[in-house]
């Protein structure tokens, strides 16, 4: 007996002694009021000091698993092992309710074809961590830490942590937005944050219009909460306006959802006139509309297009959903919903019953990086990175990819839209044998369309891979796609 204990390289070893200890116990190997070891014999059997035996002992007397006779040494206590008499197999698939089952069956992490080391993946399109500013973001912790380390390890608040919340408001009025009667609430990233909208908002017509393709996270939130999704096509400078006025006047619709910048999947840009059009199109219908912030910093060309949600004024008929998570550190999951002031009173009492907050450190050591000035310096960098990975991987298409259509004005990713006939899946199987995979786009489509398309997330890939990977896939429709 315990001539199996390993000292393992991580963690401390008395840590190491007080688990294998206590593992003992609760499978039954040691028995109640069983005598220990005493602390020399055992750091001499398992060649520790002996203050570790000392120590690992201290902490499961600590803890009720060991108790100490004066003079006689550490007997073990009583302690429910894990041996039972039965052995029940609960069938859990059938406890599960239907929601359930549906993010299961939508759920596209398990449907993937599974990157495996050595492939070529654009399926990614989050930011490359080796641009990651480690180095200030370490000195933002400390100080911050420094200042109030002892109330941002407490619970915080369901709304936010005020000074973040202060500094997004004034970066959302930087980029033209009224914030007179709007505040802000902080999310566990956008995902939490459209998920809170659809949990508050009633449903009247049941019905969300928005882009077709779309982000598909979004979509399976939609699904999960059983909306009727009314997709309409996109041209190269946004959503097809005709169309949207024609739905308007024939259904009714309880919101839309648009993502006016670098949108998922296509990366396109929709133009300042478009963006009016919208805007004045729902103010007709009272519609509201909730936009997703995606991307907007990594404009690489031109000059910066206002969010919808500039374009609404004072009034109160936009709710935006922002994020750093595509551009700088999605490891904090933080977002933040702007709105109306009302409608975030609401959301916040809808947080606070659910998560209770998003965690104060994470918010706090965020707004220390971007009080003191490194995203901008940050963003700099990026920006020069993703912008000569852009126009690498959009030149490959352009000489290897036999298409019908490209989009992506920016952005970390480019949207590939083949013949007619061509099925992108087929294609993604006989690339994934020559190691490159990407992500079809059927799964972007709100009616079932989309066959023939891919996009191509070029963040986390280095050059020589971009032009590899795109040569393998225009080699593999020209060589092995026929009829």
């Amino acid at each position: 007996m315990f001539n199996d204990f390993k000292v393992l390289d991580e963690g401390p070893v008395y840590v190491q002694l007080k688990k294998y200890v206590q593992d003992m116990i609760v499978k039954g190997h040691l028995l109640e009021h069983q005598k220990l070891p005493s602390t020399r014999e055992l750091s001499k059997l398992l060649t520790v000091s002996r203050n570790t035996v000392l120590n690992a002992y201290a902490e499961l007397e600590q803890d009720g698993i060991i108790y100490a006779v004066k003079g006689k040494g550490h007997f073990v206590g009583k302690v429910t092992t894990l041996k039972t008499s039965s052995i029940i197999e609960m069938d859990w698939k059938k406890r599960l309710n239907d929601t359930t089952l549906l993010a299961d069956e939508i759920d596209l992490i398990r449907q993937d074809i599974h990157w495996q080391k050595g492939m070529i993946s654009f399926i990614s399109i989050a930011p490359e961590e080796k641009l990651f500013d480690v180095e200030n973001f370490k000195r933002a912790f400390l100080t911050r830490m420094s200042i109030e380390g002892d109330i941002v390890l407490n619970y915080g608040y369901a709304k936010g942590y005020k000074p973040l919340i202060d500094y997004l408001l004034g970066y959302m009025e930087m980029k033209g937005v009224d914030i007179s009667n709007k505040d802000i609430m902080i999310t566990n990233g956008f995902t939490e944050g459209l998920d809170i909208l659809l949990s508050s908002f009633a449903k009247k017509s049941g019905r969300v219009l928005c882009e077709n393709p779309t982000h598909h996270a979004a979509l399976k939130l939609f699904r999960m909460h059983g909306l009727d999704i009314h997709g309409i096509d996109m041209s190269d400078d946004g959503v097809d306006i005709g169309q949207v006025e024609q739905d308007l006047a024939e259904k009714q619709f309880d919101f839309a959802y648009f993502i006016p910048s670098y949108h998922n999947p296509t990366g396109i840009v929709t133009s300042s006139e478009k963006r009016n059009a919208i805007f004045q199109l729902f103010s007709k219908y009272q519609i509201p509309i909730v936009e997703d912030g995606f991307n907007e910093e990594l404009r690489y060309t031109g000059s910066h297009l206002a969010p919808l949600i500039a374009f609404s004024g004072s009034g109160n008929n936009i709710v935006y959903i922002g994020s750093f998570s595509k551009i700088l550190f999605p490891g904090l999951r933080v977002g933040w919903i702007l709105a109306d002031k009302e409608l975030i009173s609401y959301l916040e009492s809808m947080k606070r019953a659910r998560t209770i907050h998003t965690s104060t450190l994470d918010q706090a050591v965020l707004y220390q990086y971007l009080q003191d000035g490194y995203f901008e310096k940050y963003l700099k960098k990026a920006r020069s990175v993703y912008k000569k990975k852009y126009e690498l991987a959009r030149q490959a298409c352009m000489q290897y990819i036999p298409f019908s259509r490209i989009t992506g004005d920016g952005g970390l990713h480019l949207f590939i839209e083949l013949e007619e006939g061509v099925d992108a899946r087929i294609l993604l199987e006989k690339c994934y044998n020559k190691g490159v995979v990407f992500y079809p786009g059927d799964v972007f489509f709100t009616n079932g369309r989309g066959n023939n398309t891919f996009r191509l997330g070029f963040s986390r890939l280095s050059d020589e891979d971009i032009i590899r990977g795109i040569q393998i896939i225009g080699d593999t429709l020209k060589n092995d796609m026929r009829g």
